[in-house]
């Protein structure tokens, strides 16, 4: 009978220590354009902090705009650049609509899908000052009042989430901001960093008092630095992402020495950061222990599996010495504080 009931405790302490170690994991689920693939417009990612904080990163084109259920509760926005295929020029035009090489999608209008999603979730935006006055002026128009800035406390900028109403987190290349639940002394902890690429928003985008003076040029506006992000999590965890860039020295001194991500969300594409330049940039200069492609602007998958010949394929052969995980629309990954992955990958 001892040693039945000394199974019992060790049993009932094992599953205790399971739900404890799953209980302090970040969930990071991708939001692409068909379920359980990764495909052509696919970047739009959630992540979710232990203490409840969600985070979304770069709708772009996979999300169906505020109304997408998938979305859930939006507390930060984050965007890279605004391009069209980030700040999202158009929008899912339903579950699964299209195909994973060309999915169907329909305008955002002005507001873009950015705007929309930051003015209904009451989301804080975290973006570098001139992409912040750019979303800002669509929020108000879309709610028809002023945003304010954050209302923050302390050393780390503390923001507490949820909020009542869509709030202005301006940072320059650098800054750090945290975003903490109501009553946690944790949070997650965002810091803009340098990304090499340009940043500018089409006409379409734009009112037709900016729009007009640009049209005889064929030019589209300037709106600041384009940005990655780094996100400290309260397990520990710490997550690069890229955003479009090529690769670049900072990528190593200041990225993978100085903040030493555990994960990478790295961006492909054939105009940007090719298979060889990205694997050389997860195996030598950032050096996470796991990386997650994203950006790789084609049907990267069929059934859940990958493509022989697609872009990615050839970046995840690369790839050395480290686990790469696939950004399946819908699936949720969960990762410890060394970026590990526990589940869903």
């Amino acid at each position: 009978m001892k040693s039945v009931g000394m199974l019992i405790v060790c049993l009932s302490v094992a599953c205790t220590f399971a739900t404890g170690a799953a209980a302090n994991t970040v969930k990071i689920t991708p939001l692409g354009s068909h379920d359980g693939e990764f495909c052509n417009n696919d970047r739009a990612m959630v992540f979710e902090d232990p203490t409840g904080v969600r985070l979304v990163y770069d709708v772009g084109a996979s999300v169906a705009g505020a109304t997408d259920p998938r979305l859930g509760d939006v507390h930060v926005m984050l965007l890279s650049h605004a391009h069209g295929d980030h700040i999202g020029q158009n929008k899912a035009a339903g579950p699964n609509a299209g195909t994973c090489a060309r999915p169907d999608t329909v305008t955002a209008g002005l507001a873009t899908n950015t705007g929309e999603i930051t003015a209904a979730k009451n989301s804080a935006i975290m973006l570098g000052n001139d992409m912040a006055a750019l979303i800002a002026k669509k929020v108000e128009v879309i709610r028809g009042s002023a945003i304010v800035n954050c209302a923050e406390s302390g050393l780390s900028r503390d923001t507490v989430v949820p909020l009542q109403a869509p709030c202005r987190a301006d940072v320059q290349l650098g800054g750090k901001r945290t975003f903490k639940m109501a009553g946690q002394s944790k949070g997650v902890q965002v810091t803009t960093v340098y990304a090499e690429h340009s940043n500018n928003i089409r006409r379409p985008m734009l009112a037709e008092s900016a729009r007009v003076p640009l049209v005889a040029d064929d030019l589209a506006a300037y709106v600041g630095h384009a940005n990655g992000y780094i996100l400290v999590f309260s397990n520990g965890l710490r997550v690069y992402l890229s955003g479009d860039t090529s690769i670049m020295g900072e990528m190593k001194t200041i990225i993978g020495d100085f903040y030493k991500p555990q994960l990478t969300v790295l961006n492909l594409g054939a105009t940007t950061m090719p298979s060889e330049e990205a694997a050389y940039a997860a195996n030598t200069l950032l050096r996470s222990a796991a990386v997650i492609p994203s950006h790789a602007n084609e049907a990267a998958t069929e059934g859940g599996k990958l493509k022989a010949g697609s872009r990615t394929e050839e970046f995840v052969k690369l790839v050395k010495g480290r686990k790469v995980h696939l950004p399946l629309s819908g699936r949720t990954m969960e990762f410890d504080g060394k970026g590990k992955c526990m589940a869903g990958c």
